[in-house]
């Protein structure tokens, strides 16, 4: 079916039905983000990893992922989004059964790279999907909110689920979860999802793919690596070597009369504005997710299941904030929405900076209720402001941005966190040399030491760690008030626009 109509009637009951369908994998892909940490203790043990294969086995489905998410937007484009999602659906659920069943870790990562590439083709497909099943702005708005908060129920359901499954059942168990509903993804997707294509697209340009893959794959392992604190010559190495192949890559599709990605789409400073907003909210909200959980174990001392449900109040605000961005955009132009989530945020940045259980759970929800917001907005404006036809490669890029702004969040953030924490710590006489590095070598050099030096060791260490993370929400805050005025001087449209308009 060809897209060059631009019809706004109303979605009917098929649409709806359809985006129950496309719930299916949105959910999937949040259980499976958080299952297999769940997974890796006992997985090690069993197939016996070594450090370096246990890293690939949780990294190589991120990497391949994020190189992958231009491309296979990009892809569906031409040759149909519900085909790439049925045919992701399938190598999926193909790899998925791999997974469980593997008996060495080297079949382990080639199974979690065959899942990522076939992850890849999911996200894109589903969100181009509904940019073009609801044509009117009030009810894709609507879609778009539902199909973020399926995701984020998925991530809510993970570590319950996978508990659940690893207490009854062998490791390999969580990889079978997606089964039953990718199973009847395959079924109910051709009678319930149109198929939309390019109708005037050409041939992929595969140096293109080349040079996209390579320059996001190296940038992000850069950025993991850094996370980890392993950044050394090679790693910068690469990191600009993806720098380089991201130059290439974008003269290039400025000289092809078909390229991969249309440069042009950041002609459009709504666009663009958006895609930001998208990638450093979800900076701010990866980094102070990640460092809260890392607070509240290593220094309140909470159990993991408690940091995880201590963790539950921002998902529902996210929940929350995600249902009512819809709501808001009716009476509010989008940019302006955006401005208010962003705002709505700060009082919960100043509310974590006082440290301590309660404020930052507070704090943290109030964040995500703000955030959330912003982010149900971006995806509509990231994909609604390019061509109908080119919707598969905005969504792409949509995905990307995401990508990369949890792993900037994570990174920089950890990093930000370990340098102030290096800076600040006290390490007495007779302590190892690992108390200066980490807060959890102090919490393991601690162990060795008289009880009054442990005691001043810990404290010293957890009030360098406090600060780290106070340094961390100033920051963030920093970044919350340029995304701030930034949304409300250039998203002034919420509407679709071609690129025959863009200036």
């Amino acid at each position: 079916m060809s897209e060059s109509t631009t019809v706004s009637a109303r979605a009917g009951r098929r649409e709806w039905l359809g985006l129950a369908v496309l719930a299916l994998p949105t959910i999937l892909l949040g259980l499976d983000a958080t299952v297999l940490h769940l997974a890796a203790p006992v997985l090690s043990t069993d197939l016996s990893p070594s450090s370096s294969q246990l890293l690939w086995i949780v990294d190589v489905y991120g990497f391949v992922v994020a190189g992958l998410l231009v491309t296979m937007g990009t892809v569906g484009d031409r040759i149909g989004r519900r085909r790439l999602l049925m045919i992701g659906a399938a190598g999926f659920l193909a790899a998925s059964v791999l997974a469980a069943f593997a008996t060495s870790p080297e079949l382990l990562i080639a199974a979690r790279a065959l899942l990522g590439l076939a992850g890849a083709t999911l996200m894109p497909s589903t969100l181009s999907l509904l940019s073009n099943m609801f044509h009117d702005p009030d009810q894709r708005r609507l879609a778009i909110a539902i199909w973020m908060t399926n995701f984020m129920v998925g991530g809510m359901a993970g570590p319950l689920i996978g508990g659940v499954l690893l207490d009854h059942f062998w490791w390999g168990s969580v990889f079978l979860i997606g089964v039953p509903p990718l199973v009847l993804l395959l079924i109910a997707a051709p009678l319930l999802l149109p198929e939309f294509r390019n109708p005037k697209a050409g041939r992929i340009d595969l140096l293109s793919v080349v040079l996209s893959t390579g320059a996001i794959v190296a940038v992000v392992y850069a950025i993991k690596e850094t996370a980890k604190g392993e950044a050394h010559l090679t790693t910068l190495a690469i990191a600009l070597s993806g720098v380089a192949l991201g130059w290439v890559f974008g003269r290039r599709q400025l000289r092809l009369s078909e390229p991969l990605v249309d440069l042009r789409l950041f002609r459009r400073a709504a666009f663009s504005a958006s895609l930001g907003a998208q990638m450093f909210g979800l900076y701010v909200l990866a980094a102070l997710q990640f460092l809260t959980v890392q607070y509240f174990q290593l220094v309140l001392g909470m159990s993991p299941l408690e940091a995880g449900l201590w963790m539950l109040p921002m998902m529902v605000t996210g929940i929350a904030g995600t249902l009512a961005a819809p709501w808001v955009v009716r009476h509010l132009r989008a940019g302006t929405a955006m401005t208010v989530g962003f705002v709505v945020a700060v009082p919960g940045l100043a509310l974590m900076a006082t440290a301590g259980r309660l404020p930052v759970v507070i704090g943290l929800a109030v964040v995500s209720l703000g955030i959330q917001v912003v982010l149900a907005l971006t995806y509509d404006v990231v994909v609604s402001s390019a061509p109908p036809e080119r919707a598969g490669v905005a969504s792409g890029m949509g995905e990307t941005g995401t990508e990369l702004g949890m792993a900037l969040g994570i990174a920089i953030g950890g990093s930000l966190v370990t340098a102030a924490y290096r800076a600040a710590v006290t390490v007495p006489g007779g302590a190892a040399d690992s108390a200066r590095d980490t807060l959890g070598g102090a919490i393991a050099a601690a162990e060795s030491l008289p009880g009054p030096v442990a005691q001043e060791l810990l404290a010293s260490a957890r009030d360098a760690y406090t600060g780290g993370v106070q340094l961390a929400v100033l920051m963030s805050a920093v970044i919350i008030a340029v995304l701030a005025v930034a949304t409300a001087k250039l998203v002034r449209t919420d509407q679709g626009v071609s690129l025959k308009s863009a200036p």
